[in-house]
């Protein structure tokens, strides 16, 4: 049975019950860097993505490439309750869902180098000014990133504020080789996420890029650029806004 949302199916099919997995991870340690080899009881490359939501993005990946660990995680239980299920349904033995907020995801439990690909669609811009200090992207959080990385590892990231975007081109490259991605991910034409998919029923210019780690930056260097770089301190302001409050008011999504 394949599910639909917003008319766009899910990744992957739901599976005879004798062949779902077991995806979540009920209770994270203490904060402490993750040994995954031992949550997936193998080795291989491993793909990370903060802030989930319902897993959509996850699933893709782990259905097209079964030799990648993913380790996914978000804020709300509700929505990884969805992605648990998701991910079990489907057979996904070489995922793995956790409620934890993004920063301490990757300030806590990833290690140095352990992560090849690591992906973020959609953080909450606060449009609240009183509430900018809680936006995740800040210099700090992509020196954290840029050190959770294997070298040359790859960073991606969307968004459909572009305020929040412009503050992305500002201190991405920073960390990262940039590049922008004009044209919707040829892997997911209708959508990598949820939000994704929504916000481009409303006519919502989706803002996508990717980066890959400068190894020329040592971890002293990347630290040390915190200082120069600017607060994401912005103000946020437009349609996009609009859709944050309906999105606020729907049920939780599935």
């Amino acid at each position: 049975m394949i599910e639909y949302e917003f008319d766009v199916p899910i990744p992957g099919e739901i599976l005879p019950e004798d062949c779902w997995a077991k995806t979540a991870i009920k209770r994270l340690p203490l904060p402490a860097p993750l040994d995954f080899a031992a949550i997936f009881g193998r080795v291989a490359p491993l793909i990370v993505e903060v802030g989930c939501g319902n897993g959509r993005y996850t699933l893709q990946s782990a259905l097209a490439r079964p030799d990648f660990n993913h380790f996914a995680s978000d804020l709300l239980p509700v929505v990884i309750r969805y992605a648990t299920r998701r991910g079990n349904q489907r057979g996904l033995h070489n995922v793995r869902f956790a409620v934890r907020d993004a920063e301490s995801i990757i300030g806590e439990y990833l290690g140095e180098g352990v992560a090849s690909e690591i992906h973020l669609y959609h953080p909450q811009p606060y449009h609240d000014p009183r509430q900018a200090h809680r936006r995740l992207v800040t210099p700090r959080f992509l020196a954290d990133v840029h050190r959770t990385l294997v070298p040359g590892g790859l960073f991606v990231i969307q968004t459909d504020n572009p305020d929040y975007w412009s503050y992305f081109t500002q201190v991405i490259p920073t960390y990262f080789d940039w590049h922008e991605q004009d044209e919707p991910w040829p892997d997911a034409p209708e959508g990598r996420s949820r939000r994704e998919i929504l916000a481009r029923s409303r006519n919502l210019k989706i803002f996508r890029g990717f980066g890959t780690r400068r190894d020329d930056l040592d971890r002293g260097a990347a630290f040390a650029a915190l200082q120069s770089l600017p607060a994401p301190s912005f103000r946020s302001r437009g349609p996009w806004c609009d859709l944050d409050v309906w999105e606020e008011r729907q049920p939780p999504p599935r």
